[in-house]
């Protein structure tokens, strides 16, 4: 299969989403948008496309950020699924999921930085794709806002600072308001790229020394196991 990857900012990795691509054998390319590379023509040779985060929200304007242009990102994702690709959006990339199926975004009640249980709700116990989860999974967040529902959008998993840390808009397209893609490599980064020095001011952001203290391979192989899960019934279609 063939993975495409829209990164927005070099310090929003896409880590175990690209790990388990190269495991698997999957071939790769990259929107990198903060080097204002093009977003690819068509979809046609995409099977899996995700978008990664940033520190931008739908809402940013070209004049606030030249580079970022969130109206024609959410016509390629409305491209995508309309192709019936696999469209997987992270943070930033699940807002944008939601706009582009006409869910407007909204600010979350909590911020969250860390690592912090997500619960699941009847429709993620219920839903085969996530049924390894478990009733509860400390994942990894590093957000404000939180995606759009449309009419048809299921919760699948929330958080006591987030009612939207997982849904699924689709048999193929799921958005992640947490960060399950997150290595201590990846927190590295966006620690570096990060103003974390009121991080005591907030019930639910962690000092870096925390954020790096965490073990994050439990959530990167439950990752793995949605996205096996995902490449099985995309290909079955």
């Amino acid at each position: 299969m063939h993975i495409h990857f829209i990164i927005h900012e070099h310090f929003e990795a896409p880590g175990a989403y690209e790990a388990w691509a190269k495991m698997n054998g999957h071939t790769l390319s990259y929107t990198r948008i903060y080097l204002a590379e093009p977003l690819p023509q068509h979809t046609d040779d995409i099977d899996f496309l995700i978008v990664m985060g940033g520190p931008q929200s739908p809402a940013t304007s070209l004049a606030e950020c030249p580079y970022f242009d969130s109206k024609k990102e959410q016509a390629f994702i409305a491209s995508a699924i309309t192709a019936n690709k696999v469209v997987l959006g992270v943070c930033l990339g699940s807002q944008l999921i939601g706009e582009a199926l006409g869910a407007t975004y909204q600010p979350s009640p909590e911020k969250e930085i860390g690592k912090f249980a997500i619960t699941l709700t009847d429709a993620g116990l219920n839903h085969p794709l996530f049924s390894h989860f478990g009733s509860e999974l400390n994942v990894g967040h590093w957000h404000n806002d939180m995606p759009g529902l449309t009419a048809t959008a299921s919760i699948i998993a929330y958080s006591e600072g987030c009612p939207r840390q997982i849904i699924a808009y689709s048999d193929l397209v799921f958005g992640f308001q947490c960060h399950m893609e997150l290595t201590t490599d990846v927190v590295t980064l966006l620690i570096a790229n990060d103003d974390l020095t009121n991080a005591h001011n907030y019930r639910f952001v962690e000092q870096p020394e925390k954020l790096l203290s965490h073990d994050y391979d439990e959530m990167n192989n439950k990752l793995y196991t949605f996205l096996d899960k995902l490449a099985v019934h995309y290909l079955s279609k």
